[in-house]
């Protein structure tokens, strides 16, 4: 009995897999037709004659709006990340009055919804003159991260013993030469957890994307790819290219630390 259930419970899950991997191969497979081989009867079929016409037209398209995307991501994802991990070092290891209180206000962050502070947020860019720049968006971003980076971060502290901060203060050090020193070396589990969340979220966002930058040149590969489908003639396999092309850095990023995301992401879950 205990077998006959196994195989169900297997067959079962192997139906989800195909039903979820039904969407990315028509997507590989319609990158890869030419125009000629797009269409509702040959969805399903595998391109006769594989074609990078997609690829490169969409990359023509899309390459400033890629280079855009960089331009956001890098120094949003690194801003925050170092920025969450200092907030969480001071509110895991410095004791202060109202310290709970202040970290309860900074994941209250996480809860807002995007849609509640646009006009505000729009209007406070503008006041800076920091409004339909890159730039406005790297700020919005960064400030955007930093419950979840710091919530993180104030996690994984929590399991370093006090007594190596203390031991550091002993020897002469200050409070920011003590995280630089003895947390910043062992916080790599941390930064990767926090990279590949902020990398993605960040590569991924459309709503701030497209408010933020009105100028074209200026936007996101997200806010392109929905420009791209507006054209008067959609060019399916160019539109598929598009969305692989525009993947393909998170895929990467994941790809490259994914086997250091679990154990950084548990490794605060004990306590904190």
């Amino acid at each position: 009995m205990k077998k006959i259930n196994a195989t169900l419970t297997y067959i079962l899950l192997l139906i989800f897999a195909a039903f979820f991997l039904m969407p990315i191969y028509v997507l590989f497979s319609t990158s890869f037709k030419s125009l000629t081989e797009v269409s509702l009867e040959r969805l399903w079929f595998l391109p006769t004659k594989p074609s990078l016409y997609g690829f490169i037209k969409a990359f023509q398209k899309l390459s400033p709006n890629l280079k855009n995307s960089f331009i956001l991501v890098i120094p949003a994802t690194i801003i925050s990340a170092m920025v969450g991990s200092i907030n969480g070092y001071v509110l895991s290891k410095i004791k202060f009055k109202g310290s709970d209180l202040l970290f309860t206000l900074i994941l209250f962050g996480m809860f807002i919804p995007y849609q509640s502070v646009l006009f505000p947020l729009i209007r406070f860019l503008q006041r800076i003159n920091l409004y339909g720049s890159i730039w406005g968006l790297v700020l919005v971003h960064i400030i955007y991260g930093l419950p979840i980076t710091t919530l993180i971060f104030r996690n994984y502290y929590a399991e370093v013993p006090s007594e190596l901060i203390e031991a550091a203060h002993i020897d002469g050090a200050g409070i920011f030469k003590a995280y630089w020193k003895v947390l910043f070396p062992i916080s790599i589990p941390g930064f990767v957890v926090v990279i590949i969340w902020q990398f993605t979220n960040i590569w991924n966002e459309f709503l701030f994307a497209v408010t933020v930058t009105s100028d074209p040149t200026k936007q996101p590969i997200t806010v392109a790819l929905v420009n791209l489908a507006g054209s008067k003639v959609v060019e399916w396999n160019v539109q598929m290219s598009g969305a692989l092309l525009a993947a393909l850095p998170t895929l990467l990023v994941y790809t490259l630390l994914g086997k250091y995301f679990l154990r950084g992401l548990l490794a605060g879950s004990v306590k904190g």
